[in-house]
């Protein structure tokens, strides 16, 4: 956008606005490339006129911060050093490509005394919203940093915990496997197996995103076995619901991926589908087929749809309605996963009719040889 439409330009008088604008330098960033640091001198306002940057601030021991807020295009920051002159509160880094407008202190200052009363009362009302706004979000961040520590420390101890008891599960299954070698027995056994490894993984993926790693243990996967074996491991699963669980997937769909976070993401969708669907006749379909550069996998159900209050939130943490169990991660991994392998996902609902969402992953150029 050009400087002379950004918002805070506007704030201004004609002749102010033009002062402003002349002054400004005009300044490019990288992705990940620091403005400032916490703790830098205060001197300039930077208005954001393309990309993105993080506001953050340091948290605990080592390099560890906290995202406080985000400012798009045709929004600012830096802007409470205006006020107390003290240093930086925050880092702030690039996201994307971004192209500041950076104007120093010292010549808004000359600026507004120049300027009208009622503008100058105008303008400080505004960087007081914005103050309170980015106080609150901090706040927020705070908050869910909190849970996830304290999700993290349960799941440490249930994961140490169960451990004992899934190795006499799995140890068990195949005792029974030795002394039973007919087909039945041995894909029964096998089914055992994969459930509680299964069991002990997702537990594990939680874990993972209390702690913030989205580490990929990447390899060429094939989608139609992925889908087929999916569904084998939940066919009981679904069968218990009621639910008719319908795959089709075109042949030769290969990305380069993690295989148990791609299962997990689609655990957590199955979930929250039987959740949604609570009469008869339902129905989940799984498709997969190739869409461009991608491999488009869509997962669709017939079930009461998402509300209407957490749509516009479904990815985030902690965001549930009117359910009787979880605490709001699923959509939220689901979409970390997605993300960590350089996807794209997104959903449509209606209520009383079902949803469907879109999972694209890149095409792998490697070729699986049977």
């Amino acid at each position: 956008m050009k400087l002379e439409s950004h918002q805070f330009i506007r704030y201004f008088e004609p002749e102010q606005a033009a002062q402003i604008s002349q002054i400004a330098i005009i300044k490019k960033f990288s992705p990940q490339e620091i403005i400032f640091e916490e703790g830098d001198d205060s001197d300039s306002l930077f208005l954001v006129l393309e990309g993105e940057v993080k506001v953050t601030k340091k948290s605990g021991e080592g390099n560890n911060y906290v995202v406080i807020t985000s400012v798009e295009s045709n929004g600012y920051f830096g802007e409470l050093g205006i006020i107390d002159q003290q240093p930086r509160s925050g880092r702030v880094v690039a996201s994307k490509e971004t192209i500041v407008a950076k104007i120093s202190y010292d010549s808004i200052i000359d600026i507004l005394a120049n300027t009208k009363g009622d503008v100058v009362l105008k303008i400080l009302s505004i960087l007081s919203q914005r103050l309170r706004s980015v106080t609150t979000e901090y706040v927020n961040q705070l908050a869910y940093k909190e849970k996830m520590t304290l999700i993290g420390e349960m799941l440490n101890t249930i994961i140490h915990d169960f451990r004992s008891p899934f190795t006499g599960i799995q140890l068990s299954s195949s005792m029974l496997k030795e002394l039973h070698p007919d087909p039945e027995s041995q894909e029964w056994c096998d089914l055992i197996s994969m459930q509680v490894q299964r069991m002990l993984n997702m537990a594990e993926e939680v874990l993972a995103f209390s702690q913030g790693n989205t580490t990929l243990h990447c390899k060429p996967i094939d989608i139609a076995n992925l889908l087929q074996n999916f569904a084998k491991l939940n066919q009981v699963y679904v069968d218990s619901a009621f639910v008719e669980l319908i795959v089709s997937v075109e042949e030769g769909l290969i990305i380069n991926a993690d295989e148990n976070k791609i299962n997990r993401a689609l655990q957590n969708l199955l979930a929250n589908a039987l959740e949604a669907i609570n009469q008869y006749e339902g129905k989940i379909e799984i498709k997969a087929k190739r869409k461009e550069r991608w491999v488009e996998i869509i997962f669709s159900d017939n079930g009461a749809g998402i509300p209407k209050e957490i749509q516009n939130n479904l990815f985030e943490a902690f965001v549930s309605y009117g359910k009787q169990g979880g605490i709001g991660l699923g959509t939220a991994i689901v979409k970390t996963i997605v993300d960590a392998h350089g996807g794209e996902i997104f959903f449509e609902s209606i209520l009383g009719k079902g949803t469907t969402f879109y999972l694209h992953f890149p095409l792998a150029t490697t070729i699986i040889n049977n």
